[in-house]
């Protein structure tokens, strides 16, 4: 079982001890640094390279977006999932636009978050799929189109993986619709990440939207 390294980015030292110590209670997560301020969580960012990012949007110094926007912009297979108490669209959008992986609200449950992170890690998305197929055709339909949309570095295969994921089904069931067991899907999950310089499937198809290779 891989160890995941996390980070948390959360202005109230006792709900991070909080989060910290029932988060590591699981076998395969583990808390590398912690910030109580967005300038901190991008200098730990850049010392620790964790896999996933528990970050809040309301924190001091650079608020939770703006880090999010610089780490993604440095270290773009980092994992940003948003944990926070504010579930306006915008605010989905926003942080979708800057490279983040998921957004939670703080009264999820902690058995939740903690599938969460292991389902970032592995490039699936936590976002409702009524929420994420709203926010992203907006974003898709407000965004001009990328430069080199005409070459597609996928393969067929990597390219019929990424418009299933577009669908908002998770490994499993791309996996069913495909013939392939679900370590196959994530396999070519991990390899069109690569490939398009992303760190999860949200922003692999928002890229992918954005390129026209997709409908």
């Amino acid at each position: 079982m891989d160890t995941i390294k996390v980070m948390l980015v959360e202005d109230h030292a006792l709900v991070r001890e909080g989060t910290r110590r029932l988060l590591e209670l699981e076998e395969d997560l583990h808390v590398v640094a912690e910030a109580g301020d967005g300038d901190t969580a991008i200098q730990l960012a850049e010392m620790h390279r964790p896999d996933v990012i528990l970050m809040d949007i309301n924190i001091p110094g650079k608020n939770g977006l703006e880090a999010t926007r610089e780490i993604k912009a440095t270290h773009p297979r980092i994992a940003v999932l948003v944990l926070t108490a504010y579930d306006d669209d915008e605010y989905v959008s926003a942080f979708l636009q800057v490279g983040a992986a998921g957004y939670l609200l703080k009264d999820i449950d902690i058995s939740d978050l903690i599938q969460a992170i292991r389902d970032v890690y592995a490039g699936e998305s936590v976002l409702h799929p009524a929420i994420a197929s709203k926010v992203v055709a907006k974003l898709a339909d407000g965004a001009e189109a990328l430069p080199g949309g005409g070459t597609i570095p996928l393969d067929s295969a990597e390219l019929e993986v990424l418009k299933l994921a577009a669908r908002w089904m998770t490994n499993q069931e791309i996996g069913h619709e495909l013939t392939y067991s679900a370590h196959v899907v994530q396999s070519y999950l991990t390899s069109i990440f690569h490939k398009l310089h992303v760190g999860s499937r949200t922003e692999a198809v928002l890229y992918a939207l954005r390129k026209g290779w997709l409908p």
